[in-house]
């Protein structure tokens, strides 16, 4: 697979990492969660070279992550913002900070806290069940193909589809 087809390959992981999946596009998006929004800004923070910048925030909007929003007109500037699709990636950037606070954050402890605001309290990502809201474990989930799994040949193993409930 080449990395410039991921975007093509009937895998949801892969078609995401062809928008997601490189260091500095990972940082930009943390960094709009962050409430980052101008070029400049990102640019300070991150250390990037401006091309390497404008080339990821580039493919963001084309790719519906980002929306570009003037806020000035002489000289033309303008802002990033998360579109609903960019909206949609915290579940992932919340992830990634929860492994590196548990993995990562050695003896002082996480660099950040996250406080929800409806509650007023800091608080750790779990990812739940959207039909019984229990606490999901990776040695409690089984995969089945899906409608869009076509097909199969291409997996590196051999998966039920999605109607098949019969014993494994």
């Amino acid at each position: 697979m080449q990395w410039s087809e991921l975007d093509q390959q009937p895998c949801s992981v892969s078609r995401t990492l062809s928008v997601i999946g490189d260091r500095w596009t990972l940082l930009i998006l943390r960094d709009c969660f962050l409430r980052v929004r101008r070029f400049e800004d990102f640019q300070a923070r991150l250390g990037v070279a401006r091309p390497i910048l404008a080339d990821r925030l580039q493919k963001l909007g084309d790719n519906g992550v980002l929306t570009k929003v003037s806020y000035r007109q002489k000289p033309a500037r303008y802002e990033y913002r998360l579109t609903q699709k960019g909206l949609d990636l915290y579940p992932i950037v919340m992830a990634i900070v929860h492994w590196g606070d548990v993995h990562m954050s050695g003896e002082k402890g996480r660099p950040l806290l996250h406080r929800h605001m409806a509650c007023g309290r800091h608080f750790d990502p779990v990812l739940v069940c959207s039909e019984c809201e229990g606490a999901l474990d990776p040695r409690q989930v089984r995969v089945d193909l899906g409608p869009g799994a076509a097909d199969s040949s291409h997996m590196p193993i051999d998966l039920p589809r999605a109607a098949d409930d019969g014993p494994r």
